[in-house]
């Protein structure tokens, strides 16, 4: 983006820099943005989750600040890597609660319900991350967009910014990123032996 960087930026680029006091100016001005990104993933979760958002934005957190080899671009570059520390986390902690399980067939759910089934679904949010690397490797992009949209949480404008393209551009590519996740997993419990809804 054009014109002056904002005061994260000029704090990430400090701290990458190795002012070790720019991450103590950065924490109180990125804090409330991670725990909404952390919040979000599980604004939809049963009671009983064992994850709470502050454990979720800690536990980022310090992945955050071990980024040693990280350039930070700016403020939206920093908040991408966040969502997709934060998915990792969180995929994370569904394939230990799903371990020794079997999961039963994909269902037909919106994607943020996904997202957020964690809790009490853990094998759908498996089946989700499985299908999002696999789109990875197709079309990075869609991705991307997919990442920071579901699981960081950010509106179409911050998408746009922080993947430097139009508005328009990050609403077609979500949506055909949509319908080929939905579709890889159903093609994903098929071959599981699941009982795949009809698309």
């Amino acid at each position: 983006m054009d014109g002056e960087p904002t005061p994260v930026t000029r704090l990430l680029q400090r701290w990458q820099g190795g002012d070790r006091q720019a991450l103590e100016d950065i924490t109180p001005l990125v804090y409330h943005e991670l725990r909404r990104i952390a919040a979000g993933y599980l604004r939809r979760e049963r009671s009983g989750h064992t994850l709470q958002p502050t454990e979720l934005l800690h536990e980022a957190f310090l992945r955050l600040i071990n980024q040693n080899d990280q350039t930070w671009k700016n403020r939206a570059h920093f908040f991408g890597v966040a969502a997709h520390l934060m998915r990792n986390i969180l995929v994370d902690h569904a394939r230990a609660k799903a371990s020794g399980k079997r999961g039963g067939g994909a269902e037909k759910v919106p994607l943020d319900e996904a997202v957020s089934a964690a809790a009490s679904r853990p094998m759908l949010l498996i089946a989700l991350d499985d299908a999002l690397q696999e789109l990875e490797k197709l079309d990075p992009r869609k991705a991307q967009i997919v990442e920071l949209r579901f699981f960081g949480g950010m509106s179409i404008e911050e998408t746009a910014e922080a993947t430097g393209i139009s508005t328009a551009t990050v609403g077609r590519e979500q949506r055909m990123a949509e319908a080929w996740l939905q579709r890889q997993m159903i093609v994903q419990s098929s071959r599981q032996g699941g009982n795949p809804a009809p698309v």
